[in-house]
């Protein structure tokens, strides 16, 4: 008999006590619920203190710098969930890098309460390599409750983004209100203590997870497994060991590179990464013919997902500034901070999450339920037309006056239709897809599409100052409908290629 604080998988997979699902599906859920808490709350002021007066507690930096400061720590957060994915599967296991991640985050945003510039760049190192230790592994991690063949994996799922939209709604009204009405570093502080509380809750529900993300992947063979973790740890301290010296040569000054270059030069390694893994997947004999197909699906996926996320996380850039520079936000003669636009997405999506997870789980017992590239093209042609309601709007405000709320409402409303269509749908996709040896890696080669994305989309502050917003929120919605389009005709080609697997 399983003792009270191990739970047998079998338990695990049949357990029905939260909602239907896994009790352990909850402690992931509010783990998760808190990283997000911590995440949006520091990105919902982090482009406008970065670009806010010096005198008024802003580093004072352009909207260019800013820009690519976002664009580099947004990007690093996605990216370096390939390597903690990397790590959990041959070193830590999911369970623990989880643990590692949420100490790491809950120590960068204190960080950046310090006063110094030195210690907010030191800061965002700190939260870039805590989320990409926690991120994917805690998506990994639900997908391992549940038995293969599962109906209920994809709901789950849907379920688990609620807490991820739950944390992102309520930290931007707190962390917003805190850091531009009192103190743009104790909004950060309150961002911490959130990923704090998170901390603590995962290590108390962590006896109803089971075995699940327990242990790093096995080859099968104990000497194999042994020489993987030592070999992998010494890859880990060596990339460790070439960080800090860099660290070390540019404080003294003996190696001097812009915030901007760096930006740069991380576009181009996101692009020569994403070649490298995808040949590795499809072209190395490595991995059987049908693990070699369902990756080329990967692929497809990995693609829509990057252009996706290229247009929806300019919610924290080139339409936060948007809010707090265009758009009329007083009420009853109250002006709000601009952060709060931020919540307006948790918001639909905490209201429609269920409405989508009863909506697939339904069509899925009529055996109805679209595959996962079709769900993907409907969730790029929703992130299309979100820019595109939003041109006319930038065409007014370019004259010079600020126009109403309900535009930015009506263009997260759309984003977050094409959101609950994909993003969900996506982490299923890639626990389904993935090879059980690595799980881990793959699901960090999902966030690896976030990433691009994500440094897409902070590069959009800097073309403001070279585009007009009209011609950027136009280009934005024409580029992403075509890729829309495009997808929904790959749609019955990759479901060949995915084996099987919806």
């Amino acid at each position: 008999m399983a003792s009270r604080t191990t739970v047998t998988p079998v338990a695990v997979h049949e357990d029905r006590s939260f909602f239907g699902h896994p009790r352990g599906l909850a402690t992931l859920f509010f783990t998760e619920m808190w990283e997000r808490f911590s995440y949006y709350g520091m990105r919902a002021i982090l482009v406008l203190f970065m670009v806010d007066k010096i005198e008024k507690g802003g580093l004072g930096f352009g909207d260019a710098k800013a820009g690519a400061v976002y664009s580099l720590y947004t990007a690093m957060v996605y990216l370096l969930c390939l390597g903690g994915g990397w790590v959990a599967d041959r070193i830590t296991g999911q369970r623990r890098a989880v643990l590692i991640g949420g100490i790491f985050i809950a120590c960068g945003e204190f960080c950046l309460v310090v006063p110094s510039e030195t210690t907010f760049y030191m800061g965002l190192v700190l939260l870039m390599m805590g989320t990409g230790m926690l991120k994917g592994n805690v998506s990994t991690i639900v997908g391992q409750l549940y038995a293969k063949g599962d109906g209920r994996r994809d709901a789950g799922f849907s379920i688990f983004y609620m807490g991820i939209n739950l944390g992102a709604l309520i930290s931007p009204v707190i962390c917003g209100y805190v850091g531009e009405k009192i103190s743009w570093r104790l909004g950060f502080g309150v961002a911490g203590l959130g990923m704090l509380i998170g901390v603590i809750q995962y290590m108390w529900g962590a006896r109803h997870l089971g075995t699940a993300g327990l242990h790093p992947a096995s080859t099968g063979d104990p000497e194999k497994d042994r020489a993987q973790k030592r070999n992998a740890a010494l890859a880990v301290g060596a990339g460790l060991g070439v960080f800090a010296l860099l660290g070390v040569l540019g404080a003294i000054g003996v190696i001097t590179v812009s915030v901007t270059a760096i930006s740069d030069i991380l576009g181009w390694c996101l692009l020569g990464i994403s070649l490298v893994v995808f040949w590795w997947l499809i072209g190395s004999k490595e991995w059987s013919p049908e693990e070699r197909k369902r990756s080329a699906a990967v692929l497809v996926l990995f693609v829509a997902s990057a252009l996706f996320w290229a247009s929806f996380e300019q919610a924290g850039s080139s339409l936060n500034l948007f809010a707090m520079r265009n758009t009329n936000r007083f009420v009853f003669g109250w002006e709000f901070p601009a952060g709060w636009f931020q919540f307006v997405q948790p918001i639909f999506v905490v209201v429609l999450a269920p409405v989508f997870a009863w909506l697939w789980l339904s069509l899925n017992r009529k055996g109805k339920e679209p595959a996962a590239p079709a769900k993907f093209a409907v969730g790029l042609l929703f992130a299309g037309l979100a820019f595109a309601i939003l041109v006319p709007a930038a065409a007014v405000a370019q004259g010079g006056t600020q126009v109403a709320i309900w535009w930015l409402i009506g263009t997260y409303f759309l984003q977050t239709l094409g959101e609950l269509s994909l993003s969900p749908v996506g982490l299923s996709a890639m626990s389904k897809l993935a090879p059980e040896r690595a799980a881990g890696f793959m699901m960090g080669i999902w966030f690896l599409s976030t990433s691009i994305g994500n440094w897409l989309a902070g590069r959009a502050v800097g073309l403001q100052e070279s585009l007009s917003m009209p011609t950027l929120f136009g280009s934005v919605a024409g580029f992403t409908i075509v890729a829309a389009v495009i997808l929904a005709l790959l749609v019955k080609p990759t479901v060949r290629l995915m084996s099987g697997v919806r």
